[in-house]
């Protein structure tokens, strides 16, 4: 089913034994978001990739955080993938691919995309520490592999350079969330067609 611009909205519950999260977005919004995981840090980052994405989101999930984080942060970007290829629909006139390279103090990260319908992470990000706080630098790559493989796309994420592992985690965010913005609008040379010659990206 065609999703227009105008409507290009979606929700997703997804319940299991380990998690209970509900997300709810806007492909076409201001970038404002109301987001409780239970994880401060992780907070933090969906409050940047909504921001600068320009993607409203509403995310409740309760996990078990007795255990660990992972849960939480895998199942939340299982429900974000889902709720954008829900949105998008048929992706009738997307840009679809964008890339950008987004520095932040001492650190440059290259994020790439194709909302392309085949799924597909290549990550190349390396942290010189386990955790940043109390969150695990490994759920990063987590919560990225979860998002591409749900939502449809092709994401590639390189940081070029970095020191301290807090910067190097928000660029990947932030860098992600702006070839989404670019990638999901509409062009308007193109914008009642499926940009593929194949014509479709199912």
């Amino acid at each position: 089913m065609a999703t227009t611009e105008s409507a290009r909205a979606a929700s997703i519950a997804r319940k299991t034994n380990e998690t209970d999260i509900s997300v709810s977005l806007s492909v076409d919004g201001t970038g404002t978001g109301s987001i409780s995981t239970g994880v401060g840090f992780f907070d933090h980052m969906l409050e940047q990739l909504s921001r600068h994405s320009l993607i409203d989101l509403e995310i409740k999930a309760k996990g078990d955080l007795h255990i660990d984080d992972h849960h939480t942060v895998e199942d939340t970007g299982i429900a974000i993938g889902q709720a954008l290829a829900k949105a998008l629909g048929d992706r009738k006139g997307i840009t679809r691919y964008a890339s950008l390279d987004l520095a932040m103090d001492e650190t440059l990260t290259r994020a790439a995309v194709d909302i392309s319908g085949r799924p597909f992470l290549v990550w190349d990000v390396n942290f010189s520490a386990p955790k940043i706080g109390t969150f695990d630098t490994e759920l990063v790559r987590e919560f990225f592999q979860a998002l591409a493989q749900h939502g449809g796309i092709t994401l590639h994420v390189t940081n070029l350079y970095g020191a301290n592992n807090h910067h190097i985690a928000e660029t990947c965010f932030k860098a992600v969330a702006r070839v989404l913005r670019t990638a999901c609008e509409v062009d308007p040379r193109q914008k009642d067609r499926i940009p593929s010659t194949k014509g479709s990206l199912a």
